[in-house]
C-alpha cells in the first residue's frame, strides 16, 4: 500500500513574511495524524504569500511533480483585495467540486454569520483532491470536522490509495461495493 501523500499550504502574507508564526500547518498535521489511520502520511509543508501565481505554482508542484492525492490550503479565502486562493486553485482545475464548497459553508454556518463571506471551493487536478479552508485553527477543525467524511471516497474515485480513518473521530463514506474487507 502506498503512502497517502498530503500537501499543507499555508497562504498567509504576514506568516511567510515572518510577522507572525503560521497556526494553519499546525493545526492541519495535529488534525490529519488524530484522524487518519492508514495509509502512512507523508507531508510537503509550503508557507507562501497571498499571491496567485505563488499560489498556483505551488498547487502545480505538489500534485504534478510531488504526487500528492489530497492537498489542503488553508488562508486567503475571504473577500479582501488579497485573498485570491480560490481563483488559484480554480485556476489549476480539471474539475470543481462544488459540494465541498458549499458543505463547508453550511457547517461554518453554525458556528459565525460571516461563513457566508467565504469563498472556499474545491477541485480535482489530476490525481489529487485540493480544498480551500479557512485560516484559524478552531475553523479548520471544524470544517474538516464537517466534510472529511467524504474524501477518502473521493480518493478512492480519482485513483489515490485507500484511505482508512479513526471512525471515534471522522467515519469514511463509501457504498458498500468501495470498501474494502478487513484482513
Amino acid at each position: 500500500m502506498s503512502n497517502l501523500r498530503i500537501g499543507i499550504v499555508s497562504v498567509s502574507d504576514r506568516a511567510s513574511g515572518g510577522v507572525y508564526k503560521d497556526e494553519g500547518i499546525p493545526a492541519l498535521k495535529e488534525w490529519l495524524g488524530r484522524v487518519i489511520a492508514s495509509p502512512a502520511l507523508d507531508f510537503e509543508e509550503r508557507l507562501i504569500p497571498d499571491e496567485r501565481p505563488i499560489i498556483e505554482s505551488t498547487l502545480l508542484e505538489l500534485v504534478d511533480m510531488k504526487g500528492c492525492h489530497l492537498v489542503l490550503t488553508t488562508g486567503g479565502t475571504g473577500p479582501a483585495r488579497r485573498d485570491v486562493t480560490p481563483e488559484a486553485t480554480l485556476a489549476v482545475a480539471d474539475k470543481e467540486m462544488p459540494g465541498f464548497g458549499e458543505q463547508m459553508r453550511a457547517v461554518s454556518l453554525k458556528y459565525v454569520p460571516t461563513a457566508i463571506l467565504s469563498r472556499q471551493v474545491a477541485v480535482i487536478r489530476k490525481q489529487a483532491l485540493i480544498i480551500n479552508l479557512p485560516g484559524q485553527p478552531k475553523a479548520i477543525k471544524e470544517t474538516l470536522d464537517g466534510v472529511f467524511a467524504a474524501v477518502p471516497y473521493c480518493i478512492d474515485l480519482i485513483g489515490g490509495p485507500y484511505i482508512e480513518t479513526n471512525e471515534s473521530l471522522v467515519k469514511a463514506f463509501r457504498p458498500k461495493s468501495a470498501l474494502k474487507s478487513q484482513p
